[in-house]
């Protein structure tokens, strides 16, 4: 599990490129949200099948990337809205996002039940 420190989140709403890296990562966090990417801010982007998750931080002398695919499951995700691009969020919400997808695939999942010997 991720420790995030209490940081600012911003939260990408909709989907993003998964092909894009720190650059194109950090071009949209400046142009699009208006945001500093130089920031000691986490930035979350989703892609389309939101099966996937990057999250872009910068720790003082440079950028880390981080990456995860879900092998089975989805990321509650915001749907995209014409009037904001970009939701602030806690660290502790980030936590519950990413840990959701793991808490869904959990509830899911088919229970084994004992079997009664005749």
């Amino acid at each position: 599990m991720m420790r995030f420190g209490g940081k600012p989140v911003y939260l990408c709403c909709g989907h993003t490129d998964m092909r894009k890296s720190i650059n194109g990562l950090s071009a949209i966090v400046s142009s699009s949200f208006s945001l500093d990417p130089f920031s000691e801010t986490l930035f979350v982007f989703c892609n389309k099948n939101r099966d996937r998750i990057k999250i872009l931080e910068w720790d003082g002398d440079g950028f880390w990337l981080y990456f995860k695919r879900l092998e089975r499951g989805r990321f509650r995700w915001p749907a995209s809205d014409p009037d904001s691009k970009v939701m602030g969020l806690s660290a502790e919400e980030l936590s519950t996002l990413i840990a959701g997808a793991r808490l869904e695939k959990k509830l899911k999942r088919n229970e084994v039940l004992e079997r009664r010997t005749a």
